[in-house]
């Protein structure tokens, strides 16, 4: 693999960017303090505008280094910052990485995060060199089920109770899927 890091990405309705202190106040309020939003996440909802902040410091500052791949997503024709996407687990050696995302409910059902999770496969494939790329996502979580599918990310087990929602304390089972560099067809 050839690190390039979080490069500034273009779709037709999207820009992928780096996240910036300066977002706090737009996450927060579009998406990080919804409940609905977080309930499958590993992270709750931001109960204040102080833990985006600190949020947003980190991802700031890891940006800068050339095996990070997180972007905000920000429609272009508007400039609203939407939802977030990121490449996790980078490994050099096994050429691997598996994308997590999630977005403000206000534009769920409109395909933004499969035209998303389409360019950063793109770049991972094309660009970095990366050979496998997964995705995991609860059982229940059929919006997700949907992007994945449709990025072509094969279904390829499921963990049985491997997670507990933070909110409810439910158990749900998580559904592993992945995409090989030779299956991907951009």
């Amino acid at each position: 693999m050839q690190h390039k890091g979080t490069r500034t990405l273009e779709t037709e309705r999207l820009l992928l960017r780096r996240w910036r202190i300066e977002d706090a106040q737009e996450a927060f309020q579009n998406w990080m303090n919804d409940p609905e939003v977080t309930k499958y996440l590993t992270w709750k909802p931001h109960g204040e505008i102080a833990v985006t902040r600190l949020l947003l410091e980190a991802w700031a500052e890891e940006a800068e280094q050339e095996n990070c791949y997180h972007w905000a997503i920000v429609l272009r024709e508007t400039g609203e910052l939407i939802g977030d996407i990121s490449v996790m687990h980078a490994n050099d050696f096994q050429e691997t990485g598996s994308v997590g995302y999630c977005m403000g409910r206000r534009w769920w059902g409109r395909g933004y995060m499969t035209e998303a999770f389409r360019e950063v496969l793109r770049y991972c494939f094309e660009e970095v060199g990366f050979y496998r790329v997964s995705g995991s996502h609860a059982a229940g979580n059929i919006g997700s089920s949907r992007v994945m599918e449709k990025c072509g990310l094969k279904k390829e087990g499921v963990r049985r109770s491997a997670f507990r929602l933070l909110l409810s304390g439910e158990r749900v089972d998580i559904v592993d899927r992945g995409i090989l560099r030779e299956e991907y067809r951009g």
